[in-house]
């Protein structure tokens, strides 16, 4: 089965914001990527608001018809939010104000009971809940015994090997290689956990075949090289590329 794609649309926001405008519309940028084919839409409400608005999350649960997935960390301000809007899901993730993106993955095993309260207080309202955590039995285990419905592997590490002037060749290479097996690894002990499996993090139309290939894998949330792609082609066919990319890589399957 071909993986779904949740359009991540955080850098339309990113560029409306750098102006503090209405433009471009971060409604009309989640419509057109339905259109195109996404299976959802993500975004991430951050504490410093440096992207997505609150106001964002209110008009993007009346419009996608889809999927909506909400970034969020666990602190009881976000929880509440998420409590206020009832997006379809809630993903889980660490949070540092002086990073430019997501560093890592979320320490579940170090904020167990913050975390494992969260979900429950999710769940109880019907929202769907997984956590973005890097590729690690113990966090996996933690994860689940946190009551998450599913994780997020991050692909962070993997992406940086792909996207090195050395990736294609040599040790890099071989380092990709094997960050690819620790994914397999992880998504399969997480699969006999009876946990869904999602990947993300600086994935590309160039990287994505071989996680496309891992049969466990059953969702990618992907947006800024859908939207850097979008500045040339247009965001509808950035969309419907990344979607071929994605059934090409399941076609990678052994």
């Amino acid at each position: 089965m071909t993986p779904k794609l949740n359009v991540n649309i955080d850098h339309v926001a990113t560029i409306r914001e750098a102006r503090k405008t209405i433009e471009p519309s971060i409604i009309t940028a989640a419509v057109m990527c339905e259109q195109a084919g996404a299976n959802g839409i993500t975004v991430h409400l951050r504490g410093d608001r440096r992207h997505i608005q609150d106001r964002d999350i209110e008009l993007l649960r009346d419009v996608v018809t889809t999927y909506l997935n909400v970034e969020m960390t666990s602190s009881d301000e976000m929880v509440g939010i998420a409590l206020a809007t009832k997006p379809d899901a809630v993903s889980l993730v660490p949070e540092n104000p002086n990073e430019i993106t997501t560093e890592g993955g979320l320490d579940v095993t170090g904020n167990f009971e913050v975390i494992r309260n969260a979900i429950s207080k999710l769940r109880a309202a019907g929202i769907f809940v997984s956590i973005f955590i890097d590729p690690v039995p113990e966090q996996i285990e933690a994860a689940h015994r946190a009551g998450a419905q599913q994780i997020e592997l991050c692909t962070a590490e993997y992406a940086e090997l792909t996207l090195s002037s050395r990736a294609a060749h040599g040790e890099g290479e071989r380092r990709a290689s094997a960050e690819i097996d620790r994914i397999r690894q992880a998504a399969e002990q997480a699969e006999g956990l009876g946990l869904i499996v999602a990947a993300g993090h600086g994935l590309t139309y160039r990287n994505i075949g071989p996680l496309a290939a891992i049969p466990q894998i059953s969702e990618f949330n992907i947006g800024h090289n859908i939207i850097s792609r979008a500045v040339f082609v247009g965001l509808g066919q950035a969309v419907r590329e990344m979607i071929e990319a994605i059934r090409l890589g399941v076609g990678l399957q052994a």
